[in-house]
């Protein structure tokens, strides 16, 4: 398969202005700013297909189109660099090793909507990934690909990267603007919907990584030859972030639709040292868990994946063989949770903490034969009662969890210790 956004990967000075334009980079925002309307941009990306991938898969043109054209406030384009999904880490090698694609995206992004100030909102531990961005920023604005009347266009941009601190809420939306605003990183209500109120109040798109680092190949060879790859509802390619107890693990681009089986045994050379596959988690660490016999008919899509019982989400692939524990996994899950809510809504501060302080007695010897009922009853009380999605992220794994190992568990507080052989 041809590479769409690992094409650069690789490549002797793949990070660089003078590497990327040899390889036609900036060919699309010339072509974008130099002759197409606003409008153009939005209606091929719409017909491309493409969906957002940081996890939600929202229609990326029809998320453009609801930013109004009438309103007079500035509008901002916001790029989410904030990659902290347990499991994932596609985004890092983009900004690591292609800058300039996200880059070129985030341009045509911003000129779509026709913002004049764009933000790259990148996660605080990313030391060097940040430093190879900010190079790269430098580089368009000596290049004269952002600035004031872009290459006579009359189009002024400018771009700005802003370090996070480190905090997993951000990711989400609305916590990542209330963060970009100098507040504390909380997530907002919705409605109303960041295209309408978005940063300062203003309307405001946000799109990952990987989103708009697509944006170029589209824009180059055609909405058409995007929409041709992948499936009906989920079209064009993927990138896959495997990890755990896997033969080759890395991140790998995939044509939509791709058989998850296959994948893992083949692409990624299966289960190391002759052991068997207890659990894969197809789409980071806040997705529910999947046995190996749920996987046998799964495509990786969002329709095919969500149908097994699961979500695609960030595509962080996380392989567990059978001398996994999963009422440690479970609880090491869990414990991640407690420990980055925001704690702005009661079910989740509570009953993050609470499913935290369960798994931890099960784990260590001290479990009631109650404890999974009670788990469960939590992780529903959280489910759906929270302003983000954060409350249903610590939730559903946990469930999950008990759900598909549950005689594993119960042998841990009836035994009063752990029975998976090492």
């Amino acid at each position: 398969m041809e590479k769409l956004l690992l094409r650069n990967v690789g490549i002797a000075g793949s990070h660089t202005l003078e590497t990327y334009k040899s390889r036609g980079g900036y060919a699309s925002w010339q072509k974008v700013v130099g002759g197409m309307k606003p409008e153009q941009v939005i209606e091929a990306v719409k017909a491309s297909g493409l969906r957002g991938r940081g996890g939600a898969g929202f229609p990326t043109g029809m998320k453009w189109s609801f930013v109004p054209k009438d309103n007079p406030k500035p509008k901002y384009l916001v790029c989410n660099a904030d990659e902290s999904e347990p499991g994932t880490f596609k985004d890092r090698l983009l900004i690591e090793e292609d800058p300039h694609a996200m880059i070129e995206g985030t341009l045509i992004a911003a000129y779509a909507i026709q913002s004049h100030t764009a933000f790259i909102y990148i996660r605080g531990e990313l030391a060097f990934g940040t430093k190879r961005l900010e190079r790269a920023v430098e580089e368009v604005y000596q290049s004269g690909y952002v600035g004031k009347n872009i290459s006579g266009s009359g189009y002024d941009l400018d771009l700005i990267v802003h370090r996070g601190a480190g905090a997993y809420i951000c990711g989400e939306e609305t916590a990542l603007l209330s963060s970009l605003e100098g507040g504390r990183g909380w997530p907002k209500v919705k409605p109303p919907f960041p295209a309408t109120h978005g940063l300062f109040g203003c309307p405001t798109v946000v799109n990952n990584v990987e989103t708009l680092a697509a944006l170029p190949w589209i824009l180059e060879r055609g909405p058409a030859a995007y929409a041709a790859l992948g499936t009906e509802k989920s079209k064009g390619t993927k990138l896959f972030s495997v990890s755990g107890h896997i033969a080759r693990p890395g991140v790998y681009e995939l044509e939509m639709g791709y058989p998850f089986k296959k994948f893992i045994e083949d692409d990624c050379g299966g289960v190391p040292n002759g052991k068997k596959l207890k659990g894969v988690i197809p789409g980071g660490g806040s997705m529910p868990v999947l046995r190996p016999e749920e996987i046998e008919k799964v495509n990786l899509d969002y329709e095919s994946v969500q149908a097994a019982g699961s979500l695609l989400g960030s595509g962080g692939v996380i392989v567990m063989d059978e001398t996994t524990c999963m009422v440690r996994a479970a609880w090491n899950i869990a414990r991640f949770y407690a420990h980055e809510s925001c704690g702005q809504c009661s079910p989740c501060r509570e009953g993050c903490h609470w499913m935290e302080k369960v798994f931890h007695r099960i784990e260590h010897g001290e479990g009631d034969k109650g404890d999974l009922d009670l788990i469960l009853n939590i992780s529903g009380n959280i489910m759906g009662n929270t302003i983000c999605p954060f409350g249903d992220a610590a939730a559903m794994p946990a469930a999950a969890f008990i759900k598909k190992y549950r005689d594993e568990f119960e042998r841990h507080i009836t035994d009063k210790q752990c029975t998976v052989q090492r």
